[in-house]
């Protein structure tokens, strides 16, 4: 059965969504890779008033992960290295899914705080975990290494 044209709330503006429909999985792609990047230079380097790699190593032991310098170094490179292979399109599924475990981990972490952000809640790691399952489970797309290279995991 073929799916119907819906019809625009806006028809002067179909031009442009057509235009841009290639364009949405690769921007979406490339934003959670550019949002992880800083959260990754934060607990390993102290960049953008982040703790660095020891003070981070030694909130994963007050947090129980033992070793912590191990988990904060696992974490920080996750958001680094997995946000930057996000950016580019490489490795994606794995990357998406190094993410979606992390943020099941931050859910759990946070969800004592409620859902709100502002409150140290966990809606923001929901987001960041459903935005990477949508790429663990669709690749990479357009515009990205994985397909110049043809090969997905």
């Amino acid at each position: 059965m073929a799916e119907a044209t819906p019809r625009l709330y806006v028809p002067a503006l179909g031009g442009i969504y057509s235009a841009a429909h290639e364009y949405a999985e690769p921007i979406l792609r490339i934003a959670l890779g550019a949002v992880l990047i800083p959260h990754g230079c934060q607990k390993l380097f102290g960049m953008f008033g982040g703790m660095g790699l020891n003070a981070n190593a030694a909130l994963f032991e007050r947090l129980g992960y033992h070793p912590g310098m191990f988990w904060g170094t696992l974490v920080g490179c996750t958001e680094t290295i997995g946000g930057a292979l996000l950016v580019i399109g490489l490795f994606t599924r794995p990357a998406a899914l190094s993410v979606v475990i992390f943020m099941i981990f931050s859910i759990h972490f946070t969800s004592a705080k409620g859902f709100f952000w502002s409150q140290g809640g966990m809606e923001y790691s929901i987001l960041i975990l459903l935005v990477a399952l949508v790429f663990l489970i669709r690749g990479a797309g357009s515009y990205s290494v994985d397909q110049k290279l043809g090969k997905e995991f």
